[in-house]
């Protein structure tokens, strides 16, 4: 049996090398071009979707039976206060409006007492 050199076993690996490489290059444009590549993606990602609405279900139900607000509470509370404030704001606008207007009687009423009064000379 011959021994083999060492530009035999660089043969072998550069042709294993550019064997392998052709290999993936068709394993890759068979997997992209196939319709079986983008039916399987499509059924990951339902997948992946219907999972994590499940997790976030069974996560809130957890949070729920522990007596702890989840997210859903939080975002429940946070539109309570801001209706809340607008009402106050709305509120503080209407007392002021009302606070004005008392002012403008009391003004008007204290020049008609003045304008009453006789001047004394």
């Amino acid at each position: 049996m011959p021994a083999k050199s060492h530009d035999d076993h660089g043969n072998i690996l550069q042709w294993l090398f550019e064997r392998g490489e052709e290999t993936f290059g068709q394993v890759v444009q068979d997997l992209v071009g196939g319709r079986g590549l983008s039916d399987g993606l499509s059924k990951m990602i339902d997948q992946a979707a219907k999972t994590k609405g499940r997790m976030d279900k069974n996560a809130e139900v957890l949070l729920h039976l522990l007596n702890l607000p989840s997210r859903a509470d939080y975002h429940k509370l946070l539109v309570k206060v801001e209706h809340l404030q607008g009402s106050l704001v709305n509120l503080s606008m209407k007392l002021d409006r009302l606070l004005a207007a008392q002012d403008k009687i009391k003004k008007s009423e204290k020049r008609k007492a003045e304008s009453r009064k006789p001047e004394d000379t």
